[in-house]
């Protein structure tokens, strides 16, 4: 057997035991023992510290994963809202940068840059066309807006973060003189972590561009952020965050350089296998932004289509909101005229847009007579096909062409089309929101269409076609406004009809509407394109002549009264003399007023009739 002495030594390692004597033995003997037992502990040490050191790299590993899916998740909600994502990251980066300055434990700066991605949260229970809205919000959506922090306060409790964050998701929007939202606190009240992400906040959303406003200048945001320290915003901190921005902006600069954000590129690289997975991963915050645009350009403009009555105002509207979804270099509008077969260009702006007015087709011909027949888009289509089918034959600078057919309720009424100046430049994507843009205009272009028709006609006379009194005293009243800030003459002739009552009793009022009618179309071919002839009452026309002096104006009276003496007008085969007084007055020589000015005119006219009756008795 063994002795103690020698399974010691054994169980120390020593393959030759050696014999010791009385108690050294039994010394020995202990001494590997303990040797035995601290290289056990030892042993079981470092199995305890190796799994020690996998734990940590494992908790380290889930705590950078939890990161990397709250960053993800805070993209793609700002994607969400029409802001850049730089936006959460520079926020991120700002208010940590700050946090750690002040003096924060580690746990409440991670506590500030995790507030600082998941601040908006709430905004997913916000409608988005209130999130986007240009103008002024209403009372209704102002309380809509101001639930957000609450909301995304009760999202996030729900979640353990190490340090709470909840707190100052929602105290973000409280100010520093207690007249924030949601709780109203004041001052100190209001937590350090809200108000460091406050004052942040804000100095980011004056320098970026918003739905609300543009962009300000570096320096006048600094200005406003001083002035608001000590009101929205605590006095401290805005002072020690200016002090750093210089130096927390190069770092901006510097990250925004990257091909990606940061988290966005971490979050592709778990994700890629591949080039094309990375590209893919990077355009999928583009794509939740960009689809987020389309939705709200198509809510303006249904919102902002019944806004206008004409037709131009109402393609204003459209072409400034659809650019923002379909881009184009030029858009036009034709219309179905009257007789059903042909399409005639009443609207166009943008690049070639006064050749484009020239355009005016057949149903068939062309891409506008094409789309018409088949009620189908024509996508990537030859520009020239229309200007072609008008007969003219000018090259255009653009080069592409997206057409797409106007219907309600089964009722063609003309084509909407938008051009580029680039080769094959439009998508199945920009059919596809073309399309849906039509189908909201086409009721309100049919109804623009129909207003102006009965705008017209109720400036119309309905006899002889020519402006009737509500239009000559709306057009007298610019004519004279015009004048007057030009320095400018405006003249006014009167005509009365001589002998007409003769010819209503003895030959019919038939006969004398044909005279009036016939009479009409003399005087308006007589004078010039932007001069107006307009029906005055009964067998009375008024002349209005723009930029016209005493001696033109005479000229131009003796004229109209030769053409009309010289008219021939034919009743039952016979010949009938139609004869016309007219008087002239001048503003501002004659009057500073229509009505003076009319008084005027209208006295020498009686003396025109009194010396034409007493030139017709003498000869």
């Amino acid at each position: 057997m063994w002795s103690v002495s020698a399974l010691g030594l054994a169980l120390t390692g020593i393959s030759s035991p050696v014999m010791l004597p009385g108690a050294w033995g039994m010394a020995a003997a202990a001494t590997a023992l303990a040797g035995l037992l601290l290289m056990t502990g030892l042993r079981r040490h470092a199995r305890q510290s190796g799994a020690l050191e996998v734990a940590s790299s494992e908790v380290e590993n889930l705590k950078a994963l939890h990161m990397a899916t709250i960053e993800a998740l805070a993209l793609a909600i700002d994607a969400k809202d029409q802001t850049s994502h730089a936006h959460i990251r520079r926020l991120q980066l700002y208010a940590g940068r700050l946090a750690a300055d002040m003096g924060l434990p580690a746990l409440e700066v991670e506590a500030v840059r995790t507030a600082a991605l998941l601040h908006d949260i709430g905004k997913l229970a916000v409608p988005e066309h209130i999130l986007s809205k240009p103008g002024p919000l209403s009372p209704e959506e102002f309380q809509k807006i101001r639930a957000h922090p609450r909301i995304g306060a009760e999202i996030i409790a729900r979640v353990p973060f190490p340090s709470p964050v909840a707190p100052l998701i929602l105290s973000h929007h409280e100010r520093w003189d207690g007249k924030g939202y949601p709780a109203g606190l004041h001052g100190p009240q209001i937590p350090l972590g809200a108000r460091l992400l406050s004052v942040v906040d804000y100095y980011d959303a004056l320098t970026t561009d918003r739905p609300y406003h543009p962009a300000m200048a570096r320096e006048v945001a600094i200005e406003v952020l001083q002035q608001e320290a000590g009101r929205a915003l605590d006095p401290a901190i805005v002072e020690r965050f200016l002090a750093q921005l210089p130096a927390l902006e190069a770092e901006a600069r510097a990250l925004d350089l990257l091909p990606a954000p940061e988290a966005e590129a971490a979050v592709a690289a778990a994700l890629a296998r591949d080039a094309e997975d990375t590209v893919r991963a990077r355009t999928v915050l583009e794509d939740i932004s960009l689809a987020h645009r389309e939705i709200y350009a198509l809510y303006e403009i249904a919102q902002a289509l019944g806004s206008k009555l004409g037709v131009p105002d109402t393609m204003s509207i459209i072409s400034s909101k659809l650019t923002n979804i379909v881009p184009f270099t030029a858009s036009a509008l034709m219309l179905l005229d009257e007789s059903g077969d042909t399409l005639s260009c009443r609207y166009a702006i943008g690049t070639d847009a006064d050749l484009i007015m020239k355009t005016r087709v057949r149903l068939g011909d062309g891409l506008s007579g094409w789309v018409a027949r088949n009620r189908r888009c024509l996508v990537n289509a030859r520009p020239e096909a229309d200007l072609e089918a008008s007969g003219v034959t000018v090259p255009l600078t653009l080069k592409s062409a997206l057409v797409c057919p106007l219907v309600i309720q089964d009722m063609f009424i003309g084509t909407l089309a938008v051009y580029h100046t680039e080769t094959s430049f439009y998508r199945e994507d920009h059919r596809r929101l073309l399309e849906r843009v039509a189908e909201q205009a086409a009721a309100v272009i049919k109804n623009s269409i129909v207003f102006e028709q009965t705008q017209s006609d109720s400036l119309t006379d309905p006899l002889t076609n020519l402006p009737n009194t509500r239009f000559l005293f709306m057009h007298l009243a610019r004519e004279i406004a015009r004048a007057g800030r030009h320095k400018s003459q405006v003249a006014l002739i009167i005509a009365d009809l001589d002998g007409f009552k003769e010819v209503n009793d003895t030959l019919g009022h038939h006969i004398g509407d044909r005279a009036l009618a016939e009479v009409a179309r003399v005087l308006r071919s007589a004078i010039r394109p932007y001069d107006i002839c307009a029906r005055y009452a009964g067998d009375e026309f008024v002349v209005v002549l723009s930029a016209c002096g005493a001696e033109d104006a005479e000229r131009k009276r003796q004229e109209l009264q030769q053409a009309i003496d010289a008219m021939r007008f034919e009743v039952d085969g016979r010949l009938l003399p139609l004869g016309i007084s007219l008087g002239c007055a001048v503003f501002p020589d004659d009057g500073q007023t229509h009505e003076t000015l009319l008084a005027v005119a209208d006295s020498r006219m009686y003396k025109n009739k009194t010396s034409r009756k007493t030139h017709a008795i003498s000869s």
